[in-house]
């Protein structure tokens, strides 16, 4: 919910500063297929970035998540570009891949078959008083 609220609000920022710039903004039939494409542009250069980076999006760190691969490591930045392709197939086929993970044993979804990833809780650390 964190990482689709911070896409919604780039994607807000941008359309006040387009409308700030003088352009007007426009809900049409012309118009909304180009507003769909800069919502789906935001969501992939936002999804490319922490993939990029090697690391878990602000979203994943505030619910206490973290992707693991099936071996039990960190994945690579490769494994994470194909948990990003294949999260794509999964949407795509009418969200199958998604509510695939309702019915799977271990609860994965496609994508986490298909990079061999799959989120998991933060290990705790444990801080003890100092005696």
């Amino acid at each position: 919910m964190l990482d689709g609220s911070m896409m919604l609000i780039s994607l807000g920022i941008f359309l006040i500063i387009f409308h700030l710039a003088g352009a007007k903004v426009v809900l049409n039939q012309t118009t909304l297929p180009l507003y769909g494409f800069m919502a789906f542009a935001t969501l992939v250069l936002y999804r490319l970035l922490w993939c990029l980076a090697g690391t878990d999006s602000v979203g994943m760190r505030w619910s206490g998540l973290r992707l693991i691969s099936f071996d039990g490591v960190i994945p690579h930045r490769g494994q994470r570009m194909q948990r990003l392709m294949s999260s794509f197939i999964s949407l795509v086929a009418g969200g199958l891949g998604l509510f695939w993970g309702l019915v799977d044993e271990e609860h994965l979804t496609w994508h986490d078959h298909m990079s061999k990833t799959f989120p998991t809780p933060r290990a705790r650390l444990l801080r003890y008083p100092k005696r």
